[in-house]
């Protein structure tokens, strides 16, 4: 019994190809070889098989009758092998098991946020996966993809923990807003003269970005510290306070007149988004596709 090695489907490849062509001569643009060396390949393969396989010369090319037997086997064979690849390729790419993902609160009304579109399209390929998703506040979602609770987060992390990866994902506009009842509702006060009626204001932080907050104010101390942004926007319209937010989610209450804006041109900011993974450790595949699908989803909504 013959023993196929890979140089013999090689070989085999080489005489479908002469067999579809036509002969020799027609085969050389489609194999990129000479006639000499297409020659030199069908004669090894003739050796092979131990057979011969087609007649050549001034009466043309044609197959004999073992060659036409060989050119059907041929054919099953290379199908057999074509179909034996995409299957290997459908099981390679199909994932399944549990992903456990962390975000922060309030990313539903930023439209730059890829995760919807990274969702869509990492469930739209089939796997098999049951999706956890935590929300949390930066610090929890830290400890979380540390201990391994969680394979990923996405969120605000201003402070790169030892043990995680943090890589880029967008940025989010923030804006710095008051409620109606709040004595600066309305101000179109900017620069220095903003910043002088805000030392009479009362601050809400994020505690998770406090000191970034307060830099970009001017201010040394915080009236109130928030751990979420639904929280902070409770403050914001009670008109106590003012604090920063995603213009993205704070559109709303604008709308409504419940919030407003204030110097729009010099205090509107611009807060990264990072995606973190615990370091020093090979991402299990089903990771692995989530991260290649929110990369792409990413790049596609930076060119648009």
């Amino acid at each position: 019994m013959i023993q196929l090695h890979d140089v013999d489907l090689k070989l085999l490849r080489v005489f479908a190809t002469i067999v579809r062509c036509g002969g020799f001569s027609a085969a050389q643009a489609a194999l990129n070889a000479g006639q000499s060396t297409i020659s030199e390949q069908m004669t090894h393969l003739e050796t092979r098989l131990g057979v011969k396989l087609c007649q050549r010369g001034r009466s043309g090319f044609r197959l004999t009758e073992q060659g036409v037997a060989i050119h059907e086997a041929t054919q099953r064979l290379l199908s057999a092998v074509e179909n034996f690849c995409m299957d290997a390729d459908v099981l390679k790419q199909h994932i399944s098991g549990k992903l456990n993902l962390g975000i922060i609160d309030t990313t539903i009304t930023d439209p730059d946020s890829p995760l919807p579109r990274t969702t869509q399209r990492f469930v739209s390929r089939g796997h098999d996966v049951h999706l956890n998703v935590y929300v949390g506040t930066p610090a929890e979602l830290e400890e979380r993809v540390l201990d391994g609770r969680l394979h990923l987060a996405i969120g605000h992390f201003p402070i790169h923990v030892p043990g995680l990866l943090h890589s880029p994902l967008y940025q989010e506009a923030l804006g710095l807003y008051c409620g109606r009842r709040h004595p600066l509702y309305g101000s179109q006060a900017e620069g220095d003269e903003l910043l002088e009626e805000l030392g009479a204001s009362r601050i809400v932080v994020r505690g998770y970005m406090q000191q970034y907050d307060l830099e970009h104010l001017g201010v040394s101390k915080a009236a109130a510290t928030v751990d979420n942004i639904e929280a902070l926007a409770i403050l914001l319209i009670s008109g106590a306070y003012l604090g920063f937010l995603p213009v993205h989610f704070a559109t709303q209450w604008v709308k409504t007149g419940e919030m407003h804006q204030l110097a729009p041109t010099s205090l509107q900011l611009m807060s990264p988004f990072d995606v973190i993974t615990r370091r020093g450790t090979a991402p299990p595949p089903i990771l692995q596709a989530f991260l290649e699908d929110l990369a792409a989803c990413s790049r596609k909504a930076a060119v648009n």
